[in-house]
């Protein structure tokens, strides 16, 4: 028997196995219990389903151990239906020798699939006495927190009379893994307080649950209790390690556990590249990649996900190339979603939609991810329209329902272009599935209500939802920003800190701006000293950015220029484009020339800071200065954005472009231009033709201005639409300051209510003023 129970444990393939199993029954030695369990393990570990199948039946004598031996292989090969059909056999079976022990309720625990049958075995297991065994009980504990019913686990947990280290480990991941963070500190506290000992299943348990608490110092302890008791020299340990340290930003600390490993797996490079991926430094985590290639380790998805991401992070589309060439030749092909849908995303961030939807239209199979990805890729790219009507077509055509990422994804695309119809459409269909719920998507509400100038249903959407994160508050505090209460935004802000709840960068962003947009300069210095002092948050250049605007539109330019000189971090277009604007308006043409040095060298194929300065030029009557500006964008072969403004006219959205005719009511259009031009010069309107930049006769100055697409969308929205009937323009530029004078006086004359978004903010007029003051 010795000999056949040492040949079957040695058998490596199929071709030796079967051989021996014919000696067996040639011998007869095929009728021990003992033997053909051996031989049922062997079939299994082997991958021969059938011939466990048929091994089993033939066995004269079945033993508690042959039935035990049976299940295991059926759960191992994931038939879980037969595993238990298979139970209930044993139950059944009138064999004295075969009965349930302690042994087959762990592993017949593992068959149930819901709550129905885990319910089902432990019951049984409790009339047959069974559930005092400390292994039946861990592994009901484990049954149920895999169903995700952690509430009857702990119930089982807690009325265990024995608990070993295996239990309490099995009771603190099955929380974590369900999320209970609070929980899962509570049991581990208990477990503490009582003196019992972690082994690495304990740690690797707990450090996860490090980063949803956002408590370092939890995981610091941990880790000084490992280095104690040597367990930090452990791979998964390590890995554990590491994963905690990256997603909590501490990369210093990843990195020293990193380099002090002898092992490394798959899992520990990704942790690590991951790390840097995700905390931004895209530089550091393709030198990661590149290091474990060359030390043999080979990239899984997810590797090539945070590959992607990091390609992106970059803007480098060589690099992009280079990286779906890898892919493609490591076998990765588009029928790996995961990894397909990390393409469309990279080739989004690095601005190539058309090679995006490309890469989309060459998946053979796509999820609701897919899909959110490419509409992503087209409203961060300024496609909105395109990103809507994907969207649309996603549910009429292809049949897949929106879930919270895909209204997260698509409502930036309806704030962008104003498309509040499709808005309040989704706004609909998320209260219907009960999405509102969702911060994510309550916060993209509030958002796309408020950009499209709709504030008071922005107000009362952010006073529904709950307050305790920082997004919805964010966004309606820009929101009010761009609108221009400056004060009532600086007055949530101070609501928000009453309760409780800590700003972040984003916050300090979007209430600099609207002290910017407001004027309100001495509140916009308190709160950009406040981030630090009282927060401890680093300005990013972004708040960097909203000073110099603030300082620079209050006239304010020297201390503007001051801030972008003793700046720690290196100014970058935003910084220099918000001073050259400021020069533009203040008429400074020396600090303005400054500013678009820097801006020529930093963003030289960015049109718009040659019309910047071109304005400047034309305002200050300098010719030779914009016939220079012209010139050296003629060289770089750079064309100016042409500016467009849109207005929705029942339901349909008419887009006007500058000094464009082909509107099928342009005669209409222009002889309304004409009559509201004459009304609103009887009543002091005078052309500025500063904001002319050809140096022609004023009559043709003149024509120049009434062309531009704001007054083609107001003249339109006044013929088309009832008397005294608000209007409401989308413009993709910042509004002609001649335009915005005019527009006041024809809001007096038609006595209507215009509103206009521009680039910068919202413009509301209305009886001969506008809602920012002459102050944008």
């Amino acid at each position: 028997m010795v000999d056949f129970s040492r040949r079957l444990l040695s058998c490596a393939t199929l071709r030796l196995a079967r051989p021996l199993h014919a000696l067996l029954l040639v011998s007869g030695r095929a009728r021990d219990a003992f033997l053909v369990t051996k031989l049922l393990n062997l079939y299994s570990r082997l991958g021969d389903l059938p011939s466990v199948v048929l091994t089993f039946r033939h066995a004269p004598v079945k033993t508690s151990i042959t039935w035990n031996s049976m299940i295991a292989c059926y759960v191992h090969h994931g038939f879980l239906k037969d595993a238990l059909a298979c139970f209930r056999c044993l139950i059944l079976s009138p064999s004295p020798s075969a009965r349930p022990d302690s042994f087959t309720f762990p592993v017949t625990i593992k068959a149930c699939w819901d709550l129905e049958w885990g319910k089902r075995i432990h019951s049984l297991a409790y009339k047959l006495g069974f559930v005092c065994n400390v292994f039946v009980s861990a592994s009901l504990v484990h049954m149920y927190s895999r169903l995700g019913f952690t509430d009857d686990a702990r119930k089982v947990f807690d009325e265990m009379t024995i608990k070993d280290l295996g239990c309490w480990n099995a009771m603190l991941s099955g929380l974590c893994q369900n999320g209970r963070t609070a929980a899962v500190t509570e049991l581990f506290e208990r477990m503490m307080m009582l003196g019992l000992p972690m082994d690495k299943v304990t740690v690797t348990s707990i450090l996860p649950v490090c980063t949803p608490l956002q408590n370092p110092l939890l995981g610091f302890c941990i880790h000084v209790y490992c280095i104690k008791h040597g367990m930090d020299s452990d791979l998964f340990v390590s890995n554990a390690l590491i994963d905690m340290y990256a997603k909590l930003g501490h990369l210093e600390e990843a990195q020293k556990v990193f380099k002090g490993m002898v092992d490394r797996d798959l899992v520990t490079w990704n942790s690590i590249i991951s790390g840097y991926e995700q905390t931004g430094d895209a530089n550091s985590a393709l030198n990661l990649f590149n290091e474990m290639q060359q030390s043999g380790i080979q990239p899984d998805r997810l590797t090539l996900v945070s590959l992607a991401s990091a390609v992106a992070q970059r803007g480098d589309d060589r690099n992009g190339q280079s990286a779906y060439g890898f892919i493609l030749r490591r076998g990765w092909d588009l029928h790996d979603i995961i990894v397909s849908n990390a393409i469309v995303d990279m080739y989004g961030k690095l601005s190539k939609v058309k090679l995006a939807q490309e890469v989309f239209d060459r998946m053979p199979k796509r999820d609701v991810i897919s899909w959110n990805t490419l509409i992503t890729g087209y409203s961060q790219n300024g496609l909105a329209n395109e990103a809507i009507e994907i969207f649309k077509y996603m549910q009429i055509h292809e049949g897949i329902m929106p879930i919270q990422g895909t209204l997260a994804s698509v409502l930036p695309a309806c704030a962008h272009v104003g498309a509040l119809q499709e808005g309040v459409k989704i706004h609909s269909y998320g209260l219907r599935i009960g999405l509102l719920s969702d911060i994510f998507v309550s916060t993209c509400l509030i958002d796309m209500y408020a950009k499209c100038g709709r504030l008071a249903e922005a107000m009362v959407l952010f006073e529904q939802v709950s307050s305790r994160f920082t997004g919805p508050w964010n966004a309606i505090i820009a929101g009010l920003g761009v609108h221009g209460h400056g004060k009532k935004a600086a007055s949530l802000f101070s609501e928000m800190q009453e309760q409780g709840i800590k700003p972040d960068h984003v916050t300090f962003v979007s209430l600099l701006s609207a002290c910017s947009h407001a004027g309100l300069v001495d509140h916009g210095r308190q709160c950009f000293h406040q981030m630090k002092s009282v927060y401890g948050l680093e300005p990013w250049v972004k708040h960097y950015a909203c000073m110099v605007d603030l300082l620079g539109r209050s006239g304010q330019l020297d201390a503007a220029y001051e801030l972008i000189m003793t700046m720690t971090l290196k100014p970058d277009s935003g910084v220099w484009g918000a001073l050259l604007g400021a020069c533009r308006i203040h008429g400074n043409v020396e600090l303005g020339k400054v500013a678009a040095s820097h801006l020529f060298e930093i963003d030289a194929e960015n049109m718009g800071y040659y019309v910047l300065l071109s304005n400047m030029y034309a305002k200050a009557g300098k010719w030779d200065g914009i016939t220079e500006v012209r010139s050296l964008a003629r060289h770089k072969q750079l064309q100016k954005t042409p500016g467009w403004s849109s207005v929705e006219v029942n339901k349909k959205v008419n887009v006007f472009f500058t000094g464009n005719h082909s509107h099928p009511q342009h005669e209409e259009i222009q002889k309304e231009l004409r009559t509201l031009l004459a009304k609103i010069k009887s009543i002091g309107y005078v052309p500025d033709f500063s904001f002319v930049l050809q140096d022609v006769e004023e009559d043709e100055k003149e024509n120049i201005l009434s062309s531009h697409s704001e007054r083609l969308a107001i003249a339109y929205g006044i013929i088309s639409t009832l008397p005294k009937t608000p209007i409401q323009i989308y413009k993709n530029l910042r509004v002609c300051g001649d335009c915005h004078n005019a527009t006041k006086f024809i809001s007096k004359i038609t006595e209507r209510e215009i509103i206009m978004r521009d680039s910068n903010r919202f413009h509301h007029f209305k009886d001969g003023k506008c809602s920012c003051r002459d102050y944008w």
